[in-house]
């Protein structure tokens, strides 16, 4: 079974770490979850290369930016590595989350279960609409986006969600900002200006089939 040093003098600074590398370590560790799940104790890089259609080279190279991960030949210890890479990534702890915008996407979301089991707690909603404003939705009440400064304190959010039309998405964004957020995922359709030292992922699912037609045209 492989050694694990994950001694920091191995380690690089987080600004030397490719963007591309850190939006594939949840991956690895999903993977890991699941050989753990299944009651393997060892894993290869060959291994995880398979299940990620990546080659075992780039996966030992993106562990290297973190220390040195097991020894040439030898299987990685399943468990010992998905733990450093969650600690890594800050899962080994709790995340508490604000959603603004309560149409049919900021609904979906705050009632999406999978969040809380990985430590993701959507714990306030807001919304601009008055006519929202007040009404409970999955054991949430829904806030003015006038407090959203003071119930990002009060609950110590520091994940902001934004399901709101792109119209009024800079805005929003604007506003988490402001309020302290520092990690923002945008469900709306634009790249939004935003200062050094936050950062924002954008999920768009027509970008996605956008680029799967260019296989099926």
């Amino acid at each position: 079974m492989a050694s694990f040093n994950n001694n920091s003098d191995n380690s690089l600074p987080e600004s030397a770490v490719p963007e591309v590398v850190i939006q594939r370590l949840p991956l690895y560790v999903r993977v890991l979850t699941q050989f753990s799940s299944s009651g393997e104790e060892v894993i290869s890089s060959e291994q995880l290369g398979t299940r990620l259609q990546m080659t075992p080279a780039q996966i030992r190279k993106d562990l290297s930016y973190f220390g040195r991960f097991g020894k040439q030949g030898r299987g990685y210890n399943i468990s010992i590595l998905e733990g450093k890479l969650r600690t890594i990534l800050g899962l080994d702890r709790t995340w508490n989350a604000a959603v603004v915008g309560m149409g049919r996407l900021g609904r979906a979301v705050v009632s999406y279960p999978g969040f809380a089991p990985e430590g993701f707690n959507i714990l306030a909603a807001f919304d601009a609409n008055e006519e929202i404003v007040g009404q409970s939705i999955s054991g949430l009440k829904v806030e003015s986006i006038s407090k959203l400064t003071q119930s990002v304190k009060d609950h110590d959010i520091k994940i902001g969600i934004v399901t709101v039309p792109i119209d009024h998405a800079q805005e929003v964004i604007d506003a988490l900002v402001e309020a302290g957020i520092r990690s923002i995922l945008n469900y709306a359709p634009l790249s939004p200006q935003v200062p050094e030292g936050v950062t924002v992922r954008g999920i768009d699912p027509v970008l996605s089939l956008q680029s799967m037609t260019y296989y099926i045209k």
